[in-house]
């Protein structure tokens, strides 16, 4: 094994992605090897030293792809250093940080299957045409409309990069 992080990825928008790729540069930039790869292309994960897996949230979940991922993974994923975030617009929502504790909760079925040495949750982005089915994108625009969400880039940056730095001592031992 070498000293290669994999970071992983479930997303519907490319919001997820967009925060994989982030933490991946940022983790590259303080010196690690690192692959960023979609985890419906993950082929073997034996060869990395470190896992960090991500996924959207929809209707307060992870997506069923990335638990399933974990799933089939967890026989390696226990032997190594793990990390696990999640993207929602919960967060995003007028003073949604006073739901981080409830939005902490939807990591539960990640922490059962294998337990992250670090958690990160993010807020994400909203652009109704990127959003694939029409009654979802109803569903948004109504929400838009009464106050619920805005439209546009949640993602706060600065506090994606801290959390990839954090991360790395906790990877590469």
């Amino acid at each position: 094994m070498n000293d290669k992080i994999l970071v992983t990825y479930a997303s519907r928008t490319g919001t997820t992605a967009g925060v994989a790729d982030a933490i991946g540069k940022t983790l590259s930039g303080k010196g690690a090897s690192v692959d960023v790869i979609a985890m419906k292309d993950v082929k073997n994960i034996e060869q990395y030293s470190a896992v960090v897996a991500g996924s959207a949230i929809q209707a307060a979940k992870w997506l069923p792809e990335a638990i399933d991922f974990l799933v089939a993974n967890k026989n390696e994923l226990v032997k190594k250093p793990f990390a696990a975030f999640q993207v929602c617009m919960t967060l995003a929502m007028p003073n949604g940080e006073k739901y981080r504790q409830g939005v902490s909760a939807w990591m539960d079925p990640v922490r059962n299957i294998v337990k992250p040495l670090k958690e990160g949750i993010f807020a994400g982005k909203l652009t109704l045409k990127e959003v694939p089915s029409f009654s979802d994108r109803l569903k948004f625009r109504i929400s838009i409309l009464i106050g619920v969400w805005k439209e546009g880039d949640h993602r706060n940056w600065d506090e994606i990069k801290k959390w990839s730095e954090e991360l790395h001592g906790l990877l590469i031992k």
